[in-house]
């Protein structure tokens, strides 16, 4: 069954870079409309503009590049309000992508990184060795940790928007889910192609759990995604590699691979 009566009703968009579409074309900045702070990084092509669009639903995206959990409740930077103000009792629609910058994606990507096809990164022959502390691996640590701050913020969005369906959106399948990728395009050794996969998978999995917790609805981008990460063609993947051209940021969602997550979102939006 699909809900069709949604055209006029408001949808507030939250999320980081994944969801703002940095390096995406159309960007938006203090001169345009609407508006947007320029380190924002927020398109008017990414999902969820796109899937308003379709929908004709009132859209307030206040996703910013860079984004964490916290700054769902405080302000980002100058200019730049927290994310979690943008909701009122009325609003109808929520969508929620967050959670990479808790862990580190940025920085984990820099670290992981292989200087040969079979290993050697700036932190050592391997990444997990790095991130493992007395037995203990840290990335699992952070995913634990900004999944309970994600939980929190579930709590926070319906007291804020009670009426609201809300939509938390995991992060598209950047690496290849088996393989020895496509290095320097992607530039990781196997070795790290499988623990940086373990690492989004197991972000995706505790996003996917918090939803349920929470009554709400999680969105799977991994598995749509996964034949078209960062190593398959250009004209097929969802995720740009290391390389920038226009259109791209990298590893992060292209011009396409927006469109595409902007189908799943309406489908999702439209699904009782």
């Amino acid at each position: 069954m699909y809900r069709r009566n949604i055209p006029g009703h408001s949808y507030v968009a939250l999320g980081d870079s994944f969801t703002s579409g940095a390096g995406i074309t159309a960007q938006l900045g203090p001169g345009t409309n609407p508006t947007a702070p320029t380190t924002c990084r927020r398109s008017s092509d990414n999902y969820p503009s796109l899937a308003a669009r379709t929908l004709g639903l009132t859209l307030h995206d206040v996703s910013c590049a860079g984004a964490t959990t916290g700054d769902l409740l405080d302000s980002q930077g100058p200019g730049i309000p927290p994310q979690l103000s943008g909701l009122r009792r009325s609003t109808a629609f929520v969508s929620i992508g967050i959670g990479g910058n808790d862990v580190g994606f940025s920085s984990i990507a820099a670290n992981c990184a292989s200087a040969t096809p079979w290993g050697g990164t700036r932190t050592g022959w391997n990444c997990m060795s790095h991130y493992t502390v007395g037995g203990v691996d840290q990335l699992a640590l952070s995913v634990s940790k900004a999944g309970t701050k994600v939980m929190t913020s579930l709590e926070e969005i319906r007291a804020r928007a009670p009426h609201a369906r809300v939509f938390v959106v995991g992060y598209p399948d950047i690496v290849p889910p088996t393989g020895s990728g496509c290095w320097p395009r992607l530039p990781f050794s196997e070795q790290e192609l499988g623990y940086l996969n373990g690492v989004e998978g197991e972000l995706n999995a505790t996003l996917a759990r918090d939803a349920a917790t929470a009554g709400d609805v999680y969105v799977d981008m991994a598995t749509p995604s996964a034949s078209h990460n960062a190593c398959t063609d250009d004209d097929t993947r969802w995720v740009a590699p290391i390389a920038i051209s226009a259109g791209r940021y990298p590893l992060h969602p292209s011009t396409g691979g927006m469109a595409a997550m902007a189908q799943i979102v309406e489908r999702a939006f439209t699904r009782q």
